[in-house]
């Protein structure tokens, strides 16, 4: 704009492409620009994203955090949620414009949320609407917060007040985030058979009671999350779209799941903090009914829970498609040959990364409670069948975050590189990156910083084997690696929700 050029440029674009400027706004924000013209006053009734989070009426200097919000700020932000909801539907005209998302995130409070849930079942019945999202959050976001057990069972009842007030709402729910909740035996199941248009359904911290099981059918969820709840198993009985299993932290001593009629699933991240007692999971046992395709394992910095198999048939048809293997937080120190167990039985295998991280900050430290906890002393698992003739002819990436200059990582690295044929790419990745500054304080790192520990680095990885593969030992990550750094997560979880 040049001086004295009193010319309004962003007014003169087309409607189509102001709606997709205030599409990235939150509605707060995207309501603001309403006052500057009945134009845009029309804008926002067009408006194809409607999100709505109760984060967005936080007073100033207050955190995210549900502990730090006082009852009566807690009722008032409700009640702003609930308002900007029915006032942003009330501008629209019934099926005028699609909207594509209508997310709101409120919290579990008296029964401003059966105002919020009857708003919804009312624009879900006379407006077009494509994918509806609740994202319910209780009195205290993070479980260690929850004084007992009684906290989740009272706050599980006002859910399945506010569920059972509100049908359409949740019968026309596309995701549905809740945590924090110790439902009766059969709620989950009664959620699930009025969501009939999920297909997005995350738990954080739910259950129906010490080591309970979930049993799941849903005929169109594709994506379930379920994030450090007490659960002894999940039965997966019939989910015919399923494609994505997220399962943190289970109890017990057995295979985490137990898989019915799921023929569409394709995407598989297990995460467990196993213990000294804990049975070693066979991924060819509870696969078996699968072909996946991408497959994370996290450790926790903990005891390796995967019992390394032997090349048999049917651990080959369970990874026969598999293209990405993900192994997040193997403990630091241990052997990493029994990972060559999955490029055995995985040949169209393209990516495999793993993270080797003792994560100090959430680790148990006390010797006495890691005792009294049975904890494992040792963590690493061997394993010693990986034939010396093996070839693997897909493998294209490995990419190691926290690698040090020890032997066995560097041992480790040879292995792949001789077994990998067409190996183009080693990505070596000091752990710095991945911790925070209270675990960087907490240990030194080995790693080849300058030019000369780099060269000296890639003379000990190569000597005496042939190779192609270029090595590439960097301090800061690549965009598209650290993208996949903990791939894969739920694609619509939000941490907020718990």
């Amino acid at each position: 704009m040049g001086k004295g050029n009193k010319v309004d440029r962003l007014s003169a674009l087309p409607d189509d492409i102001l709606v997709d400027i205030l599409d990235r706004l939150n509605v707060p924000e995207a309501a603001r620009t309403s006052i500057l013209s009945r134009r845009w006053s029309q804008l926002c009734a067009k408006l194809s994203r409607l999100i709505i989070s109760a984060l967005d009426f936080l007073p100033e200097g207050v955190s995210r955090s549900s502990a730090d919000i006082s009852d009566d700020e807690l009722v008032r932000i409700n009640e702003a949620v609930v308002q900007a909801t029915n006032s942003v539907l009330a501008r629209r005209n019934p099926g005028e414009h699609t909207i594509d998302l209508l997310s709101t995130t409120f919290h579990l409070r008296d029964d401003l949320p059966i105002s919020m849930g009857h708003a919804v079942g009312h624009a879900i019945a006379t407006h077009s609407v494509k994918n509806a999202k609740f994202c319910v959050r209780t009195r205290k976001d993070d479980a260690a917060e929850i004084d007992d057990d009684e906290e989740m069972v009272i706050w599980a009842r006002e859910f399945m007040l506010f569920f059972d007030a509100c049908p359409i709402a949740f019968g026309g729910l596309t995701t549905l985030n809740i945590g924090n909740f110790r439902f009766g035996e059969s709620d989950i199941s009664s959620i699930l058979t009025t969501c009939k248009r999920l297909k997005h359904m995350h738990l954080y911290n739910c259950d129906s009671g010490d080591c309970s099981t979930l049993q799941v059918e849903h005929a169109n969820l594709s994506e379930l999350c379920i994030m450090d709840c007490r659960l002894e198993q999940v039965k997966l009985n019939w989910l015919p779209q399923l494609t994505r299993i997220v399962f943190d932290g289970w109890i017990d001593f057995q295979d985490p799941l137990v898989l019915g009629l799921v023929p569409l699933l394709e995407s598989v991240s297990l995460t467990n903090i196993a213990i000294s007692v804990n049975k070693m999971v066979r991924l060819s046992w509870f696969l078996s009914s699968t072909s996946v395709r991408v497959l994370k394992l996290g450790f926790s910095s903990e005891k390796i829970w995967v019992q390394p198999e032997c090349p048999t048939q049917g651990l080959a048809s369970v990874f026969r498609q598999l293209r990405f293997v993900n192994l997040v937080k193997l403990p630091e120190g241990y052997d990493l040959t029994w990972t060559m167990f999955i490029l055995e039985a995985a040949p169209l295998l393209k990516e495999l990364y793993m993270t080797v991280w003792d994560d100090l900050c959430s680790m148990e430290l006390d010797e006495e409670k890691r005792k009294n906890g049975s904890y494992s002393e040792n963590k690493g698992v061997e394993w010693g069948s990986a034939a010396a003739d093996f070839q693997h002819h897909s493998l294209v990436t490995l990419v190691i975050f926290g690698f040090e200059s020890e032997d066995y990582a560097v041992n480790y690295v040879r292995r792949v590189m001789v077994a990998a044929v067409n190996l183009e790419d080693v990505f070596l990745y000091s752990r710095l990156e991945l911790e925070c500054g209270d675990c960087q304080d907490k240990k030194p790192t080995r790693f080849a910083w300058t030019k000369r520990q780099k060269i000296s680095l890639k003379k000990r990885i190569t000597a005496g084997i042939e190779s192609f593969a270029i090595i590439h030992s960097n301090k800061t990550i690549r965009a598209d690696h650290e993208a996949k750094l903990f791939y894969p997560q739920c694609s619509h979880f939000d941490t907020t929700s718990g």
